[in-house]
C-alpha cells in the first residue's frame, strides 16, 4: 500500500467482517486445529482480537484490558466487535488502520 493511498476504514471493516464471518462458520475441528505460532485457529484469532482491542484502547487513551477467552465459538463475534471498535478509534489515524489491516490479513492468511 502506498503512502499516497493509505487503507480506508471501509477496507478494514470489509476485511474484519469477512474474517469474522469465516470464523463464525468454521467447524469445531477447524477452529481447534493448530496453525504456526498458535495452538489453534481460534487462538490465532483471539491473539488478533486482543491486539485490535489493545490498539483501540490506546488510541482512546484508555488503560489496557485483556479481552477474555470466551471460547472458540465466540472468537468470530469478538473479532467483529473489536475490529469495529478499532475503526471508530482510528478514524483519523491512517497508520493505525494500516497496521490493523495488515494484522487482519496476516491472520486470514495464517488461518486459511
Amino acid at each position: 500500500m502506498s503512502e499516497a493511498h493509505p487503507p480506508s476504514a471501509a477496507a478494514l471493516v470489509e476485511a474484519v467482517d469477512r474474517l469474522a464471518d469465516r470464523f463464525r462458520s468454521m467447524s469445531q475441528s477447524r477452529l481447534l486445529g493448530a496453525v504456526p505460532g498458535h495452538p489453534s485457529r481460534a487462538g490465532a484469532a483471539l491473539a488478533l482480537v486482543r491486539t485490535l482491542a489493545s490498539t483501540a484502547l490506546e488510541l482512546e487513551g484508555e488503560p489496557p484490558r485483556e479481552v477474555p477467552d470466551a471460547g472458540a465459538f465466540a472468537v468470530g463475534d469478538q473479532l467483529s466487535v473489536t475490529g469495529h471498535d478499532l475503526v471508530i478509534a482510528a478514524q483519523d489515524r491512517p497508520e493505525a488502520l494500516a497496521e490493523a489491516l495488515a494484522a487482519v490479513l496476516e491472520t486470514d492468511r495464517l488461518t486459511a
